[in-house]
């Protein structure tokens, strides 16, 4: 601490808010902007006071923002799944195209598999709840017995989907 009240030219001497003793101020400097921090988890509690995937949202006491925040978490989990087992792409001439669309579907399901991660990663247990939500309803219309066709086309034989199978290891 140098004789300004400053720790090592870190400044303000707010010490992020917390005040502190020792004759410094609490109050921000002129032209500060007020936000209100959250804390960040790491363990799984229950509430809607979260950040999910951006700074911000969905905010703070906004019970109606959180909600879309799961609904949002539940339909990327179940798009991945949906990408997971879509059996879309057909064989044709153009093998330079084939391949150029298979991966940017890859990339698509990926970006997306992540991106319910980094929720998740909130450690909020609604997150995570709908999370396994949305890859279970997925995986049941896409993935099970339950909604297959009785015989595929025979271009489809012996090929479960146009991705290769998701791998975390």
């Amino acid at each position: 601490m140098n004789g300004g009240g400053n720790m090592n030219g870190m400044g303000g001497g707010n010490m992020n808010g917390m005040g502190g003793g020792m004759g410094m101020s609490s109050s921000p400097p002129p032209g500060a902007v007020h936000h209100r921090h959250m804390m960040m988890h790491m363990t799984f509690f229950w509430g809607k006071n979260t950040e999910i995937l951006f700074p911000g949202w969905p905010g703070y006491d906004h019970s109606a923002m959180y909600i879309l925040a799961l609904v949002v978490v539940f339909f990327l989990a179940f798009i991945v799944e949906w990408l997971s087992h879509c059996n879309y792409i057909r064989e044709s001439s153009n093998r330079l195209a084939l391949g150029l669309l298979q991966t940017l579907m890859y990339a698509i399901r990926i970006a997306l598999a992540y991106m319910v991660m980094l929720a998740v990663m909130s450690f909020n247990g609604g997150v995570f709840l709908v999370a396994i939500a949305g890859h279970t309803a997925g995986f049941f219309v896409f993935g099970s017995r339950v909604f297959k066709k009785q015989s595929p086309p025979p271009e489809v034989l012996g090929k479960n989907s146009d991705l290769p199978p998701m791998s975390f290891c």
